[in-house]
């Protein structure tokens, strides 16, 4: 004689686990939807670059500690971070490293070239560079890498034309145009504007593809 409790007890428990695995698949479905794939075009304002804190031998210091920010989220990360690949570039005054290389654990490269920031549309296959103990992938000093500093103005002034190509910590990819090194984003600084506050646009492709649009 068939058991007739015993199949009604399988049957329900049949059912629960086929309810089970396509909630399952429907949350597995639902976080993939939900990853951010649009590409991120932001402008950051003032993002504090190691500000002066006081003089040495009559000349602006500041603490010689680096800023980090990440390119996907928009956001500074904490130093306590540095170690990670939370950050993409970090900056020190004039100075900008790369999350890789010399510089931390990640994929990070970076390129500067000449073009209108609007008009790139596409970060190139090859190029790359890293940073290393000779040296950071966006290179330091007055009209070799994004600036020109004017001595007799004692301003630093953004090259036109220069446009900075980012390979993020995870090795996608984003450029970067920066507007002004001066806190406000004045139309003309001088000696007296307060200095390390940068202004910048940026665009990231989230997708992993080289594309800008």
């Amino acid at each position: 004689m068939v058991n007739m409790k015993r199949i009604n007890t399988f049957v329900a428990g049949l059912a629960a686990l086929v309810s089970l695995l396509f909630l399952m698949a429907c949350d597995s479905n639902s976080g993939a939807e939900d990853e951010p794939n649009e590409i991120v075009a932001e402008r950051v304002t003032d993002f504090a670059a190691d500000p002066f804190v006081g003089f040495v031998d009559g000349r602006p210091v500041g603490t010689g500690k680096y800023a980090f920010f990440s390119l996907q989220t928009g956001l500074e990360i904490d130093a306590a971070d540095s170690a990670s690949t939370a950050w993409d570039i970090a900056l020190q005054g004039t100075n900008m490293i790369v999350n890789g290389g010399s510089s931390g654990p990640g994929q990070g490269g970076a390129q500067v070239v000449e073009g209108i920031f609007e008009e790139i549309m596409e970060a190139p296959a090859t190029g790359w560079v890293v940073d290393s103990d000779q040296g950071t992938a966006i290179v330091a000093g007055s009209g070799n890498g994004w600036y020109n500093y004017n001595p007799a103005s004692m301003v630093v002034s953004p090259m036109p034309g220069r446009v900075l190509l980012i390979r993020t910590a995870d090795g996608r990819f984003a450029k970067i145009k920066i507007i002004s090194y001066y806190r406000g984003a004045p139309e003309t600084p001088t000696a007296e504007s307060e200095a390390r506050f940068y202004t910048f646009d940026y665009v990231f492709q989230p997708d992993g593809s080289r594309s800008f649009l």
